[in-house]
């Protein structure tokens, strides 16, 4: 690990108002490279990601994942000591991070305009189904609504049976990470604006409006341009990728199944010469991906019948030695146990309280990118909810005990 911490947002403070999965996203991926992040929480069930995926306590691995290196504030956002505390909190702030349907933070008296008289230099990320504008942007909505809109969820999954969804939530991940890229972008643009002494930047362009089925929708590809240019609508073809050809999984002896990536020109002759099969690598009709794609399930029959006859590592060491891109399909414990991940320090191990008991070395998935030839060092796991609430409020912005009271309790239940 580094001597010294490598913290590039060092000295950015950043205030989350979102729960879920994308702002949070946007907010641990600036928490890891150094940004102070306050992630603000509803009293009593805080953010609903506490509860996903609970298996023991009340924390969630999920949550403590998805929240590291921040600090937990609890404040009721629909009393008015809870929004004066936030609106103090952003004075003191640089980037302000929300997920709530468009409307919400207008409602409470927090939308933009009033947020930038409070903090004339505020960027302001907010993530929603739609977007703040056009017709669908009033409309709620999950990942799972934005990545089938997106045109992403008709191709996954095999072409005789619904679409289906991947395995993780991978709309909100996407959009978190575009929400921390807008974030970033406007802060240099902001200091380079200082640097050459030409002003502040317009709050128009400090706005970053993220929407999940755009996030989804900018991952297609040429799916559009093709539809438009030559009327080709793209469908699903389970394993493989349209139009490159072979590339699919395979099932070995062993009952255990590999990715093999040979659709290379180049790379496509030295699969054919290891799979024994050196006529196909000659056959003048194999040599592009397009006339290889029209023969894909005859070349797919030859390779799965290698495949078959081995096991997925006597076949993926062969593989290797061709020089043929190929690959395990891991589960969590293949991935607890490969030194690729350990080397660059990617899984790393913390014992976290589930409320009940001590979990002693728990896994938990590293920094990306790396900087300094292994992940960064996670500072802390998922806060408690409200760790941190008198941390913050009278540290930072000078409240007393009986205004956190005040701020801190449901509005239903706020002390006299």
């Amino acid at each position: 690990m580094p001597d010294t911490p490598i913290k590039p947002l060092a000295g950015i403070r950043v205030l989350e108002l979102g729960n879920y999965i994308a702002a949070p996203t946007a907010g641990r991926l600036l928490a890891d490279f150094g940004a102070e992040v306050i992630k603000v929480e509803r009293p009593g069930t805080g953010d609903e990601l506490r509860n996903w995926r609970l298996y023991k306590g009340t924390t969630s691995m999920l949550f403590r994942t998805l929240n590291r290196n921040k600090k937990s504030v609890v404040l009721d956002l629909r009393s008015e000591a809870g929004k004066e505390a936030v609106k103090a909190l952003v004075a003191e702030s640089d980037v302000l991070l929300e997920n709530f349907r468009p409307g919400t933070l207008e409602r409470w008296g927090l939308g933009p305009e009033v947020l930038n008289e409070i903090n004339p230099d505020l960027v302001i990320s907010r993530i929603s189904a739609f977007g703040q504008t056009g017709p669908l942007s009033p409309r709620p909505g999950f990942a799972a609504v934005a990545e089938a809109y997106s045109g992403f969820r008709n191709l996954v999954g095999d072409p005789d049976r619904a679409p289906v969804r991947v395995g993780v939530s991978i709309g909100d991940s996407i959009a978190g990470l575009y929400a921390a890229f807008g974030v970033v972008m406007s802060l240099y643009q902001r200091e380079a604006l200082r640097n050459a002494a030409e002003g502040s930047v317009p709050l128009r362009e400090r706005v970053i409006d993220v929407a999940l089925h755009e996030a989804m929708f900018s991952m297609m590809e040429s799916l559009v341009p093709d539809y438009q240019a030559y009327g080709i609508e793209r469908q699903r073809v389970g394993g493989r990728m349209e139009g490159i050809a072979p590339s699919n999984a395979y099932i070995c002896a062993d009952g255990a199944s590999i990715v093999v990536a040979g659709n290379g020109d180049s790379i496509y002759q030295r699969y054919m010469e290891t799979i024994g099969r050196p006529d196909l690598g000659a056959d003048p009709g194999l040599q592009t991906n397009a006339d290889r794609w029209v023969r894909r399930e005859e070349l797919d029959a030859a390779i799965g019948a290698w495949a078959g006859g081995r096991t997925a590592a006597e076949a993926l060491e062969a593989l290797d030695a061709a020089g043929v891109p190929a690959g395990p399909i891991y589960t969590a414990a293949d991935i607890s146990a490969d030194p690729q991940y350990a080397a660059r320090h990617m899984v790393q191990k913390f014992d976290v309280s589930t409320g009940e008991e001590v979990l002693t070395d728990v896994g938990f998935p590293g920094i990306v990118p790396v900087i300094g030839e292994q992940s960064l060092p996670i500072h802390h796991l998922g806060p408690d909810l409200g760790e941190h609430t008198d941390e913050v409020l009278a540290g930072l912005i000078g409240m007393n005990q009986g205004q956190i009271a005040k701020a801190t309790a449901s509005k239903e239940n706020l002390p006299a």
